[in-house]
């Protein structure tokens, strides 16, 4: 018995609409949907399959998506299914940035915006914290962590450099320390339940597409580089080397092999390339762009779709009447170079993992790399803190009401474990309320 391609189409499609929360919801969801009520696949092949994104940089949910598509229906059924997993998401985003940039001066809309501010800081600190929970057990994780916090906020060393380090640190630390560096990913076998027979169930053979061969993983791998050249070569054809399609092309491949720990770890990397570096958009900007890929439905890392429209829209703004079309390339173009290497992990790596259902645990370079991520990711969240709570500088107003909306947002997320929609939903609200009141106010 298999899984109809047309069944499982339906159901990518409709997942890209409804997979809100962040990786956790998306996740619970997939596991809900295909464990626990179609019997699609069974709790260890779901679980191993998991374990193995998880270790990978990129978004999890959509690679651990792609990943069942490709097992059920070879390598079209996981490129059609982390990319119905997308699309959504970059429709929405692109529609949504539109908005912002044309509408973001209306009072009402600014004021939704003051409100989401504080939140978004609120909630990158709770992930920065949530992360390190997960992955900071002993005290040497504790000191790359704080490491990697001074490095970035005292030195304002960049995040590859950062990566770079605490990996050289892990792979040293493995070999002399390495009960300092291991540590377990994903679930153990205690806690896998059973659900009853699924189509693919524990003892299902690898199917033949699965299997591992040197020759399909060649084949595979030139068919992702080619996939890489070919659109490279076209934007440089088309609009030369030195440009800005080309610039974000290359900047977030880079990004792409990153964002070990997690769709956050990719955030420091941006802002300091997109805001920093390349002045495409503004800190404020970055932060409303957070907000934004909070709201919509598929993977936060699609905040690059938002980062990638703004740089087209504004950059083209000079000498064009309708920016847009630029923006949307942009946004294309963003979210094409940052998740082309989730299919190539998964599609040339997937059959290496199938070769076993050994339980995968984190390599000590990726246990150090994780714990780095969350100091980055904790030095992200006081950044924006500085500028929502300080937005005129340290020789500016203090804004407490900024001050006020984040802690109640980290009360709800810390304390209540409220989801993220509804911490911005009722940030938002409570911005929408304070311009009316000023208005009544005079």
């Amino acid at each position: 018995m298999s899984i109809p391609l047309r069944d499982a189409l339906k159901f990518w499609a409709k997942l890209g609409f409804i997979s809100f929360g962040g990786p956790a919801g998306q996740i619970a969801v997939l596991h809900q949907e295909l464990v626990e009520k179609r019997r699609w696949i069974s709790e260890r092949r779901f679980l191993h399959a998991l374990n193995y994104c998880m270790l990978l940089p990129g978004p999890e949910a959509q690679q651990l998506v792609t990943y069942i598509g490709w097992l059920m229906h070879r390598s079209w059924g996981g490129i059609l299914a982390g990319t119905l997993f997308v699309l959504p998401s970059l429709f929405i985003l692109i529609g949504l940035s539109w908005i912002y940039l044309t509408f973001g001066q209306v009072p009402w809309i600014a004021a939704i915006f003051f409100g989401i501010k504080p939140a978004v800081t609120a909630i990158v600190l709770h992930a920065a914290v949530r992360i390190g929970k997960r992955t900071i057990h002993n005290q040497a994780l504790q000191w790359i962590a704080l490491g990697s916090f001074l490095a970035i906020f005292i030195l304002n060393l960049a995040f590859p450099i950062i990566v770079l380090i605490a990996a050289a640190i892990g792979y040293w630390g493995g070999k002399r320390y390495p009960e300092y560096f291991q540590q377990g990913i994903g679930h153990s076998a205690k806690e896998i339940k059973e659900y009853g027979a699924a189509i693919i169930d524990d003892h299902t053979p690898t199917p033949e597409h699965a299997k591992f061969t040197y020759s399909k993983t060649a084949r595979h791998g030139l068919v992702a580089l080619a996939c890489w050249l070919l659109p490279m070569g076209a934007l440089v054809a088309i609009f030369g080397w030195k440009t800005l399609y080309v610039d974000i092309a290359w900047f977030f491949t880079k990004a792409a092999f990153l964002t070990f720990g997690g769709a956050y770890a990719v955030l420091p990397y941006v802002y300091q390339g997109a805001v920093e570096h390349f002045h495409w958009l503004s800190a404020n900007q970055m932060i409303d762009g957070l907000a934004l890929g909070e709201t919509t439905p598929g993977p936060l890392i699609m905040v690059v779709a938002f980062v990638g429209y703004l740089a087209g829209h504004i950059q083209s703004l000079i000498g064009n009447s309708n920016p847009f079309w630029f923006g949307v390339i942009g946004a294309c173009v963003a979210t094409w170079f940052t998740f082309l290497p989730s299919f190539f992990f998964i599609l040339v790596g997937g059959p290496l993992i199938e070769s076993t259902h050994g339980k995968i645990g984190f390599t000590a370079p990726l246990t150090a790399i994780t714990a780095a991520v969350v100091g980055v990711i904790a030095n992200l969240g006081l950044f924006f803190a500085y500028h929502v709570f300080l937005p005129r500088g340290f020789g500016g107003s203090i804004s407490w009401v900024s001050i006020i909306i984040c802690a109640l947002a980290g009360l709800a997320l810390f304390k209540f474990q409220k989801g993220v929609m509804s911490v911005l939903g009722g940030s938002a609200l409570a911005g929408l309320l304070l311009y009316y009141i000023s208005v009544l106010m005079g």
